[in-house]
Order: C-alpha cells, then structure tokens, then sequence
C-alpha cells in the first residue's frame, strides 16, 4: 500500500467532501476547480464537476479544459494510487475528441485491471494507456478520451 492508498484509506471514514478538500489543497488546480473525489481505489477513481460558472464556456456547458482536467485527475489518480512511494507519475499524453455537447454536471471515471497494476508495481520505469470514460448528466459521452502515464524513479529527477 503506497502513501496515497493509506491516506485515502483513512479518510474513508469522513464525509467525500473531506477527501476532495484534502486533495484540492495539495493539487490546487483541482481545488479551485472544484473537482469532487467521489471514489478513489487501487481499481478505480471517479471525480465530477458541477457545471458552477467558474467552469463554464461562453456556452454555459462545462468548459472543454475542466473536461480534460477531469481525464486527467481520475487517470493520474488510478496510477498513483498504485506506483510504489519511490516512483513518480507523469502524464505522457492525453487525447481527446469532442464528440456531442454535454449537458449539466461532468463524472470521469478511470480504471486499471490487475494486469495492469501488477505491471506498474513491478516495473522500475514505464508507461501505460489508463481507460476513462467522461459522461454528463444526460448519461451521454461528450468527449472521448485516451491518457498514457509513465512513472520513473524519484531519484531520476534528482540526477536531471
């Protein structure tokens, strides 16, 4: 168990709130988005957005940008909640296509199967597609997403 599966793990017995403010205070990026944590496992990580105006578009749906902050905070939770404490996740890439308008609030919810947590626990350095699927309160899919993450050791970073 890696340090965020213990801190989550202990933050199971709050409220949600109280896990995606300790969270926002640490990403703050999320944070003053107003990302909510709504689960987070080794298996699998949801977060929303309300559609609030801090996030909106000229359009009034949830800007294309906070779409993709949610792609990326569920994929990069899911792998942080499995890389060992001596390793460090960055994001490789992240595509997307915008397929339909979304309509109120926005759900990102990322996984891995065992597979492929096995692989990120026992590979020193490596990278990997994270599936994520973004809906909107209509159930609907507005934007397709891929992201790869890759980890290194946190030595690495020292050395370069």
């Amino acid at each position: 168990m890696n340090q965020l599966e213990k801190t989550v793990h202990k933050l199971k017995r709050y409220p949600t709130w109280v896990l995606s403010y300790a969270i926002g205070k640490i990403v703050k990026f999320t944070g003053t988005a107003g990302v909510s944590y709504d689960l987070m496992t080794k298996d699998k990580v949801v977060v929303s957005l309300k559609n609030k105006t801090k996030v909106r578009n000229h359009i009034g749906q949830v800007h294309a940008v906070a779409m993709l902050l949610l792609a990326e905070t569920a994929t990069g939770m899911v792998t942080g909640m499995n890389v060992p404490d001596d390793k460090i996740v960055l994001l490789k890439y992240l595509n997307a296509k915008f397929v339909r308008r979304s309509a109120g609030a926005i759900t990102a919810e990322a996984w891995l199967d065992e597979s492929q947590q096995a692989f990120i626990r026992t590979t020193e350095k490596g990278d990997l597609l994270v599936s994520v699927k973004i809906t909107d309160e209509s159930g609907e899919e507005p934007v397709v997403c891929e992201a790869c993450w890759a980890w290194i050791p946190k030595a690495r970073l020292k050395q370069g």
